[in-house]
């Protein structure tokens, strides 16, 4: 194989990002979609952007900056190219955005709303915006003022601000800021009149009262243009041995708002003089992303776009589910000690999980309670059931992940608070991110240590919870158990790497376990017995793990994938790839649950795991993947991948193409997410 077939064997895990993306902007463009929900899904795509900046962008622009091409971790592809092709791939997309909201926009006024600017706003209207103004705006504001001979202050990362110039009689100009803070609400609702609702976006409210604002300047003119810069989201962790770890942690989180900006955008009508002024006074060269944009930045505060009383143009709310014969009003222990159950959030309710710690914060048998915490909610049952054990006298053991990217200050604040309550805290372990999502307790049952655990794929997270779907697999499986309380072991004695029977772990087996199942498959088809591979997961970028599915398919197993984000696997390809299909759904729900199965000569092996086919997932991150040895239970995830699969309605053709074009066939339409639910909700009333 040549140089260059082997650099055409993937797809660029950055432009394969900005695709996935691309699927989050159809879900605006789509108008069976309720119309406020189209404006969040346009706030998603916004926050996505922001994020990818932050880190993808962040990390290929740092590989310009040491010289190097960055070839071989990108695919083939020079980092120089990937940055001009990145930044043209978003000015595309950006101005779909702005057209996709100008049809919103449209489509709400048919409903009787409207969002109106600074030039649209009714007589009776402003006593209303003036006192909102004054009591709720004006105290809340930062302005700035610039100069030649003074440096532009530390622009806050992903903050938007109003860029003013004032005109002088002489013809001269003066240059000021005014921040958007977070403090303000985005939207403000206006007075309903005749039936129609009327919104203005805090911009143009700031827009109206310009004069009041900047009322000791003499100008002839004011304008106000919006800009935003995106700064890069890595953490620098200083060498300093007389900090702590949370320490270290906690400085490089403040210093990350002094980091190196990397994309600049800004209002494609701003004037010339004061775009150049700005950009040199931010020191923005061409290794920075300078994308021309709309009137309004920070989109993804459309994600809390007023929902207005109007529940018909929201999704239906759906009521989670319980789990057949897993009650939530008796002891979880009895019902788990008789046998393995899975609860499927967010079409199952998350109350079991917090129900499983409250139990064993108060059973006075539990002597034990060890759990992996990757992200938690902002108010966490599960922290404060935690403590409450504590409080009860267990002994509460928890790994928590403080370098959980965006997410470190708040897993800070309840690392301290659990610390200062008697928990025993594990910050993880050197070099490698603990992304594994465990728990297990030690019971004594007649004097004896049993254990009780779960395992899951999503993070024990309530807000999540209500839109991640994810598999949590409850069970009192001695066997898992005992490998499982070994992983914590390991966070304790980091040095010694133990032999599991049951789990697959990283960063020591899984590449190892995963190639050994698939060659199982390449063995069996080649012998003429059946064969298949499936998978469900977030991402797919590990090249060895491309390589490894090509040589599958080669052989001739056929490999069906549904994977919500990156895919670096190019499908469909005669001769390497023809084996192989891929899908991607996204719909309501965030697509998050990990689910990998293997024909085995028709004796299925299925796991749920941690882990997606991620190069740190499977080298840099410690992980756990679970086998499901209840037979039910594995009857009922084929089946949930079987609806996937069978998606008609939301799911995308990943290819070579990249179009992301909707997979369509005269079957009966199945849209996989509301046939999830009740597919389930069949099961509880069956």
């Amino acid at each position: 194989m040549t140089k260059n077939e082997k650099q055409n064997q993937y797809i660029n895990r950055e432009i394969s990002w900005l695709q996935f993306n691309a699927r989050v902007l159809q879900e605006a463009n789509d108008e069976s979609v309720p119309l406020i929900e189209r404006l969040r899904f346009l706030g998603i795509f916004s926050n996505n952007l922001d994020e990818f900046f932050k880190v993808r962008y962040a990390t290929v622009k740092r590989i310009v900056e040491a010289g190097k091409t960055g070839k071989s971790e990108l695919g083939g592809i020079r980092a120089t190219q990937l940055l001009e092709e990145i930044t043209q791939v978003v000015i595309d997309q950006q101005s779909e955005s702005l057209e996709i909201l100008s049809k919103i926009r449209l489509d709400l006024e048919k409903e009787n709303i409207f969002l109106i600017n600074e030039t649209q706003i009714l007589p009776d209207q402003i006593e209303f915006l003036r006192n909102y103004f004054l009591e709720k705006v004006s105290p809340a504001l930062v302005t700035i003022i610039l100069s030649e001979d003074v440096g532009l202050p530390n622009l806050k990362d992903s903050a938007a601000y109003l860029a003013v110039k004032m005109t002088y009689k002489d013809k001269s100009n003066r240059f000021g800021l005014i921040e958007i803070s977070k403090q303000m609400d985005r939207f403000v609702v206006l007075p309903k009149k005749e039936g129609k609702n009327f919104i203005i976006m805090v911009d143009d409210l700031l827009r109206f009262f310009l004069d009041d604002i900047f009322n000791i300047f003499s100008y002839e003119e004011i304008t106000a243009h919006m800009i935003k810069i995106t700064r890069d989201g890595e953490l620098d962790l200083d060498s300093d041995l007389s900090k702590s770890f949370i320490e270290k942690i906690s400085d490089s989180v403040k210093h990350r708002s002094i980091g190196d900006p990397v994309r600049f955008v800004y209002d494609k009508t701003i004037e010339q003089d004061t775009l150049q002024f700005l950009l040199n006074k931010m020191g923005i060269d061409n290794h920075d992303s300078i994308i021309p944009g709309g009137r309004y930045h920070n989109r993804r505060d459309y994600m809390g776009f007023p929902s207005l009383g109007r529940n018909d143009l929201l999704y239906n709310k759906i009521e989670p589910l319980r789990v057949k014969k897993l009650s939530l009003e008796e002891s979880i222990f009895k019902s788990i000690a008789q046998k393995d159950y899975l609860v499927y959030t967010p079409y199952h309710t998350f109350s079991y999980v917090v129900k499983f710690l409250r139990e064993a914060a108060l059973d006075p048998t539990v002597k034990t309670i060890k759990i992996t915490i990757y992200r938690l909610a902002q108010i966490s049952h599960v922290a404060s059931s935690l403590i409450n054990a504590a409080k009860n006298g267990k002994k509460v053991t928890v790994s928590i992940e403080i370098q959980a990217r965006f997410d470190e200050q708040n897993n800070i604040d309840y690392a301290e608070q659990m610390e200062n309550e008697g928990v025993n805290l594990i910050f993880g372990v050197q070099g490698l991110k603990v992304h594994s999502k465990m728990c297990v307790i030690e019971r004594e049952e007649n004097e004896k240590l049993v254990r009780y655990g779960f395992i899951s794929t999503g993070n024990f997270n309530e807000s999540t919870a209500k839109i991640y779907t994810d598999f949590t697999l409850f069970t009192a499986n001695q066997k898992v158990l005992k490998d499982i309380n070994k992983v914590f072991n390991f966070f304790e004695i980091n040095y010694k790497i133990y032999r599991y029977k049951h789990i697959i772990t990283s960063p020591h087996y899984t590449e190892k376990a995963f190639y050994k199942l698939i060659d199982n498959e390449i063995k069996n088809v080649k012998e003429g017995k059946p064969a298949y591979i499936r998978v469900k997961i977030n991402s797919l970028s590990s090249y060895k793990m491309v390589d490894k599915l090509y040589d599958a398919s080669r052989a001739g197993v056929k490999i069906q994938m549904i994977v919500r984000g990156i895919c670096c696997l190019i499908p469909g390809i005669e001769g390497m790839s023809e084996n192989i299909e891929v899908i991607s759904i996204v719909d309501k729900f965030l697509e998050h649950s990990r689910l990998y199965m293997f024909c085995n000569n028709n004796e299925p092996k299925v796991y749920i795991s941690s882990a997606d086919w991620m190069t740190r997932n499977i080298e840099n991150r410690v992980e756990v993947t679970c086998p499901i040895y209840d037979e039910s239970i594995k009857k009922e995830l084929i089946e949930t991948f079987d609806i996937c699969w069978s998606d008609n309605v939301k799911a995308r053709l990943l290819n070579i193409e990249q179009k992301n074009e909707y997979k369509r066939n005269s079957l009966p339409k199945v849209r996989a997410q509301f046939a999830t639910y009740e597919y389930y909700y069949n099961k509880l009333n069956g």
